[in-house]
Parts: structure tokens; sequence; C-alpha cells
């Protein structure tokens, strides 16, 4: 007569260790940053979307060779598209490697594609991606920002909010030192 172990034949502190046992949680891991997107157009909302990839694009993406700076997402015959992403080929990739700049498409639901094509085509509003990341489980995923375009002058606002507020905290940090 075997102990609760089952067909295993584990005794039943066995049984607890192995319950306990679990593969540690990773975190999501930043990839690439799409930092010129933020300094050109203001982002009213942001959408997450998973990239259909070929082995060799995974691969180069773990390795962190990618490039969101040209990148933009479109909707064309009811599918997203990120056109303009660059991932490098992957170094030890023979004769079947990707090519770096072709299109990718976007995994969102039907609802979520014909929201976005709705607010693309009416308020003149763009898809940009703001980052490429990993998830816990390892699968490739980017956040879309719908985005509008800055003016010259909404550029120019944005920088001297943020010279004043790199002053106030420098004036705080000098305060607390005693200077």
């Amino acid at each position: 007569m075997r102990a609760r172990g089952g067909e295993r034949g584990l005794a039943p502190h066995a049984i607890l260790s192995l319950r306990i046992r679990r593969s540690p949680v990773i975190p999501e891991q930043t990839v690439a940053l799409n930092r010129r997107a933020r300094h050109e157009f203001s982002i009213e909302e942001t959408v997450e979307a998973g990239l259909v990839l070929t082995g060799t694009e995974i691969k180069s993406i773990r390795a962190g060779k990618v490039n969101l700076a040209d990148a933009y997402a479109r909707i064309e015959h009811d599918e997203a598209w990120l056109i303009g992403a660059h991932i490098a080929p992957f170094e030890q990739g023979n004769r079947y490697n990707h090519e770096p700049k072709r299109q990718r498409k976007l995994l969102l639901r039907r609802s979520e594609i014909d929201e976005l094509l709705g607010r693309t085509k009416s308020k003149g509003l763009t898809l940009v991606p703001l980052r490429l990341y990993l998830t816990s489980k390892g699968r490739a995923k980017v956040e879309l920002g719908l985005a509008r375009g800055k003016q010259a002058h909404d550029r120019r606002r944005d920088i001297a909010e943020r010279d004043a507020r790199r002053e106030i905290q420098r004036e705080l940090a000098d305060a607390q030192r005693g200077r």
C-alpha cells in the first residue's frame, strides 16, 4: 500500500516539495523604447499587441537588437501591421534568416482593430510603437500609442516645462544639502 504519492511512489513530504517548486517568475523586460515618439507626438491612449515573428526574429529581440525609431503601425484590410521596425538579423542565423525591415503582423482582437481604425480615420490620430518588451512567459509584445503630432510650439513648451521641473528639483536638492 502506498502513501498519498500515488503512482509516483513518493512519500507525503516529497509531494509537498513538488508542489512548492515552481519556475522563477521573470518580470517583463523592455527590449526597445521609442523615445522619439514621446518627443514628436502627444500620446492619448496606449494599447498592447502581440507580434507574429519568425524564430530568428525572436532570438534577435531577446539579444536586444531592435530599433523602433522610424516605425509606425497601420491597419490594412482589417489587419494591423507594424511597419518600419528594424530587427537585426540573427548572428548565428543561416540562409533562412529574416529580412530586418519587413512588415510584421500585430495580434489584436477584432474589436480593438475596429476601434483603432475608427479613431485613426476620424480624429487624425496615428498608431506609433512606444516600446517592445518580453512578457514573463517570453512572448514579444509591442505597446502602441494613439498619438497626435505635436506642433513646434508644443515641443518648445514641453522642453521649457521639463527644464523648469529640473531646476526645481536642483533647488530642492541644494536646500536639503544646506547650500
